[in-house]
């Protein structure tokens, strides 16, 4: 019996499976705003237990993409008000990722130009990002200098997602995950590699947290805890990130305190599959004991793998994204045994339609 697409209840929210689309830029919102192309995309996928939305700036400070939906102006709400609608009708569960890039931006995302902000004034060495092209195409370019924020300037970032966040329940969005994974704003901090401020966001691993922890609390105030996730990545070391000595003690510490606020759920992410380091063996067991609430883990998971995770206890949900490109029917694929599609990579953020609604459900022959 399958325990992968049996029925879930997340913090009094029911899924109608425990399959997770993972969040997913896809680079279709030309103007930053939600179009109808998006609309179909969502709707198509909408059999998942629970969508979670590519990743959507909370500001423009936070942009880092070239053309990524943000979640900060009224246009923008009214555009994810017709995704939302849609997912809906087809009896799924949407959550909206809120995305702060930090230092993993150039200024051309920049209002006015201005360097982007982090944890401290070092450039991430050798990342790229893209930036708007001619002919909605985009230019790859490498990360500006960013500038350290001021210690009465970080709280202001956290009430951009507290606008945010209540922008999206507006929107109709079931929750929403703060995107703390990827080496963005918040792992920024997290990291002590990265992170040697002498204020109260640097130095040991309380002050390191306390950021991550504040935006926690201030969106858990502003549309509750159960409503709010959050994406972490243990070990990541995408944008330039390097381990550090209390790494470990770092990521269970704040699993520790994420179990005390009864959030929707944590979202571990593994990023092997992207090119960098994997979780170490036994970290996620430690980790399921620190932290008691909903868990989801995303990292090239398989419907074999995911049922093991499932049975042994590991997590709660299964996380797949790039599944999700080729085969908008994945879970009734699952379902029925059907041929898993694999997606074009050359359309994954460029193009319009083609390589991100064309993709044909399956049919018996």
């Amino acid at each position: 019996m399958s325990e992968l697409l049996n029925i879930y209840t997340m913090n009094g929210i029911k899924l109608n499976n425990r399959v997770v689309m993972a969040p997913m830029t896809r680079s279709r919102a030309y103007d930053h705003v939600p179009t109808d192309s998006m609309v179909t995309y969502y709707r198509q996928r909408a059999t998942a237990g629970l969508i979670v939305s590519e990743g959507s700036p909370v500001s423009m400070e936070g942009r880092g993409q070239a053309y990524t939906p943000g979640i900060y102006t009224d246009e923008q709400i009214e555009g994810w008000k017709k995704v939302t609608e849609a997912v809906h009708a087809q009896g799924g569960r949407i959550f909206i990722q809120l995305w702060h890039v930090g230092r993993s931006s150039h200024i051309a995302h920049q209002p006015d130009g201005q360097a982007p902000v982090s944890s401290v004034s070092r450039v991430a060495e050798g990342c790229t990002t893209h930036i708007p092209g001619d002919n909605c195409q985009s230019v790859r370019v490498f990360h500006s200098q960013p500038r350290a924020l001021a210690t009465d300037e970080v709280p202001r970032v956290t009430q951009d997602f507290v606008r945010a966040a209540k922008n999206a329940i507006e929107a109709g969005f079931d929750g929403v995950e703060i995107h703390a994974a990827n080496g963005y704003i918040f792992e920024q901090f997290i990291n002590g590699g990265l992170n040697d401020r002498t204020d109260r966001y640097g130095g040991n691993i309380a002050n390191r947290l306390r950021f991550t922890l504040e935006t926690v609390d201030a969106v858990s105030a502003a549309i509750g805890s159960h409503l709010t996730g959050i994406r972490i990545a243990p070990f990541g070391r995408l944008q330039d990130m390097h381990g550090f000595d209390d790494e470990q003690d770092t990521w269970l510490s704040l699993g520790i305190e994420l179990r005390r606020r009864h959030l929707a759920y944590v979202h571990l992410s593994d990023q092997e599959s992207l090119g960098a380091q994997a979780i170490p063996a036994g970290f996620l067991t430690k980790f399921r004991e620190a932290y008691e609430g909903t868990l989801i883990v995303a990292g090239s998971y398989t419907q074999e793998r995911a049922e093991l995770a499932l049975r042994e206890g590991y997590a709660d949900l299964i996380a797949f994204g790039r599944p999700f490109i080729a085969n908008p029917d994945l879970v009734k694929r699952m379902k029925n045994g059907w041929p898993i599609a694999i997606p074009d990579k050359d359309t994954f953020y460029t193009g319009r339609d083609a390589g991100y609604i064309d993709y044909p459900t399956y049919h018996v022959d």
